[in-house]
């Protein structure tokens, strides 16, 4: 298995991942414990050793990227987040979506 930091998939959820958190930033006190603790909770992640157990980790983190799509869509419509930065984080969600997806079909072929 390779550096997990290698993928490209897991530079943009990293990346992702700051975004979040730059846009969390200026949450109201508030949402503090509430949105801003989820939302960043959901945007981190691990690294995992065998294919198994990555396997199991992509799929964890494709739950992660619905809850933090979610947790955004809840933001904007509570007008805690801009509709403009709402649709660029979204973006880059379902951008990683779709990385995620060959890998998960790719590492399920593998162990057949």
């Amino acid at each position: 298995m390779q550096d997990f930091r290698n993928l490209k998939v897991w530079r943009k959820s990293h990346d992702l991942a700051l975004a979040v958190y730059r846009a969390t930033a200026d949450y109201p006190d508030s949402e503090r414990y509430g949105l801003v603790r989820q939302l960043r909770r959901a945007a981190e992640g691990s690294s995992r050793g065998t294919d198994s157990d990555f396997r199991r980790f992509l799929y964890m983190a494709l739950g992660s990227l619905s809850e933090v799509e979610c947790q955004l869509i809840l933001s904007k419509d509570l007008s805690i987040l801009a509709p403009e930065l709402f649709e660029r984080l979204r973006a880059r969600i379902v951008e990683i979506r779709r990385m995620l997806w060959p890998l998960v079909e790719r590492l399920t072929a593998a162990s057949k």
